[in-house]
């Protein structure tokens, strides 16, 4: 991941993978975005805005998924990370505590793909949307970005040592917000 991120086209590609995970894709630019962060510290912050742009692009079509395609392809997006038993009662939450669930999904682990169809299926006004997603999205990347940019070389070390444990550690809460969406909401 090392070497992708010191090549020329590394933040087309994290704002190309940020835009597909926020409404399709199952993995998260975060990996991406940490290796850009740690070969080049001085590219951290760029890293995060472009991060953040993409996956609010990415977010926006994921809203309309769900505003206009749930049928045709919001459904099978839904079926693809086996959330149908779920997705009824996730609507009901989410349409209890909107912008705050929006705002939580944006900025944890809680599939954000999720959370940007069913803002669309429930009809949330597309400009709350952008705002909250926006700053939901941005602060998660900056902090990662900042805590590289600050730490430097010492998180290189630390990730370098540790790159399995943390690797797992990342899976295990992916997966966690799998877990949260299927069973909590």
């Amino acid at each position: 991941m090392e070497s992708f991120a010191d090549k020329p086209y590394a933040m087309a590609s994290l704002f190309i993978l940020a835009f597909a995970e926020s409404s399709f894709f199952p993995i998260p630019p975060d990996v991406l975005l940490i290796a850009i962060a740690v070969v080049s510290p001085k590219k951290a912050f760029r890293a995060a805005f472009w991060c953040s742009i993409g996956s609010v692009f990415g977010g926006v079509l994921g809203y309309y998924i769900g505003w206009g395609l749930m049928e045709s392809i919001g459904n099978s997006i839904v079926q693809f990370y086996n959330g149908q038993e779920a997705w009824a009662i996730f609507l009901q939450k989410y349409e209890e505590y909107g912008g705050w669930f929006l705002a939580i999904a944006a900025f944890t682990p809680i599939p954000y793909k999720i959370s940007t169809i069913a803002s669309g299926a429930a009809g949330m006004n597309i400009v709350s949307f952008i705002i909250i997603s926006s700053i939901g999205r941005a602060a998660r990347f900056f902090i990662v970005g900042g805590l590289i940019y600050f730490v430097g070389p010492k998180v290189k070390i630390y990730i370098d040592k540790y790159f399995d444990k943390l690797s797992i550690a990342f899976v295990l809460l992916l997966i966690g917000g799998f877990i949260a969406v299927k069973y909590l909401f």
